[in-house]
């Protein structure tokens, strides 16, 4: 019994629970129990009336059967229609979840030679594949998914559309390179969704890095200056990173990620794979791979973004199923009044509905 009360108590607490920009008025639902009180004084002055009558008998006879409780109905959903107006009145604000105004998402996939590793069925590439596939069911028809396949350097595989087919048709076409360059995929990733941000990548020099890769400050300086914003808060576009390995060539990621974070778009990480590191072996070879979990938090805490672990192909399907929760749908803090109001009025006219069905006139 304690248990389920604590329970009980638990879910009451993590309702969450509504703010006022304009509490003061709130003082207004005194007037309810005030109006309570004068609904029973009217029910017994009308009592008090009726035994004037000589004969009791008489009176009941001449009014016929009672209304007996249905009286007190439309009364009652009046006043839970007052109370519902006044507290509209006072502004509620409470967080709600809404439909997101996501327009853009970028997916970035490794395709690193580590991918063909089987430790998730049936490899880790085929799995990756399936979820993302699975992904873009998921998500609503409007919103545009661009390609990003990153090995030893990152290249798109489709532009940003809204053509699942074209979607579907890049990810098959993925052919594993070797080397991974995360930075790069963040960095080709934002260009992608920034066409005209300035972002030159040859400036960059991406095709000189392979060999051990070189800072973002030693970038030549962009032509196209821009004022940073607040991480996240460009909530028209998104990355989604996944990868299996620690990047071994290319721009730092952590810096790719300040990049991001600057134009105020998330970088969500997701690791697939070995995360104590091992030697994983197939067609007659070798090679040591290990997860770098700790800059894919990293990457994804400064976006303002999550990090997600993924160590079987059902876990996988389950990261992206979340993933598009989160980008389709967003808990906002939105005022509510008009909902209130709109229920008050619903139960006014309700119970002056009901009056006039039971007793011909409207209480």
């Amino acid at each position: 019994m304690n248990t389920t009360w604590s329970t009980f108590l638990n879910w009451l607490a993590s309702i969450p629970q509504p703010s006022f920009l304009w509490p003061q008025l709130l003082w207004l639902l005194l007037a309810l129990p005030l109006l309570m009180l004068l609904y029973l004084w009217l029910l017994r002055r009308k009592k008090k009336i009726a035994v004037r009558y000589a004969s009791l008998a008489i009176v009941k006879e001449a009014m016929g059967k009672g209304p007996g409780w249905r009286r007190h109905i439309p009364p009652l959903l009046m006043l839970l229609a007052l109370a519902c107006m006044l507290i509209a009145s006072a502004r509620p604000v409470a967080v709600v979840a809404l439909p997101s105004n996501q327009q853009t998402i970028i997916l970035a996939m490794d395709v690193s030679g580590s991918m063909r590793a089987t430790d998730v069925e049936p490899n880790r590439l085929v799995a990756a594949q399936h979820a993302a596939k699975a992904f873009l069911t998921e998500l609503p028809r409007h919103v545009k998914v661009g390609i990003v396949a990153f090995a030893g350097s990152a290249q798109v595989a489709q532009l940003p559309t809204v053509n699942r087919e074209d979607l579907v048709t890049a990810i098959d076409r993925f052919q594993l390179q070797r080397a991974t360059a995360t930075g790069n995929a963040i960095v080709i990733s934002l260009a992608t969704l920034f066409p005209d941000a300035g972002i030159d990548l040859q400036q960059l020099g991406f095709d000189r890095m392979r060999g051990g890769g070189r800072s973002l400050d030693q970038a030549p300086p962009k032509q196209n200056e821009f004022v940073p914003v607040a991480p996240g808060s460009y909530t028209s576009a998104a990355i989604i990173m996944l990868t299996d390995g620690q990047r071994t060539t290319g721009v730092d990621p952590l810096e790719a990620a300040k990049m991001a974070a600057d134009r105020g778009i998330r970088v969500y990480t997701v690791g697939i794979g070995t995360v104590d590191g091992e030697t994983i072996g197939f067609e007659g070879w070798s090679m040591r791979v290990r997860l770098d979990e700790p800059t894919l938090k990293s990457i994804a805490q400064t976006t303002a973004a999550e990090y997600f672990y993924a160590g079987t192909a059902a876990d996988l399907k389950k990261v992206y199923e979340t993933l598009s929760n989160r980008l389709t749908v967003e808990k906002k803090e939105t005022e509510i009044s008009a909902l209130l109001a709109l229920a008050g009025a619903a139960l006014a006219i309700l119970a002056a509905a009901l009056s006039m069905a039971w007793f011909n006139r409207i209480m």
